[in-house]
């Protein structure tokens, strides 16, 4: 089992950046995959983007060139740098991590851009 933990979200106006941190309670190199993903109020939750164990990287096209993913293995920690934010990037973000046929989600962490 491995309990994730979010942090880095805020206020922030459209045009501007955040990172968001995802810290894992062990090592994350066992891990298949990691990603955030994201949920507005009244609407599903969707993913934003991923990475996999070996580097390999995905983007939701509404943040592709905005947002990067990245993974740090010896900080167990995953982070999401969104830059040129958005009024519709409003909403909570959550990691998720993938292992063998598990899925562990973490709390949250709201992110909210004013135009």
């Amino acid at each position: 089992q491995v309990q994730l933990v979010e942090s880095g979200g805020g206020l922030v106006q459209a045009g501007g950046s955040l990172r968001l941190s995802c810290a894992a309670s062990r090592g994350i190199s066992s891990i298949n995959s990691m990603g955030w993903y994201r949920q507005a109020p009244g609407k599903r939750r969707e993913p934003v983007a991923t990475i996999t164990t070996g580097g390999s990287t995905n983007y939701a096209g509404s943040v592709k060139g905005r947002f990067t993913i990245s993974a740090d293995n010896a900080k167990n920690t995953v982070y999401l740098q969104m830059n040129s934010l958005k009024p519709e990037d409003t909403a909570v973000y959550y990691c998720r991590a993938e292992e063998k046929t598990l899925a562990y989600w973490g709390q949250g962490t709201q992110v909210t851009v004013s135009s």
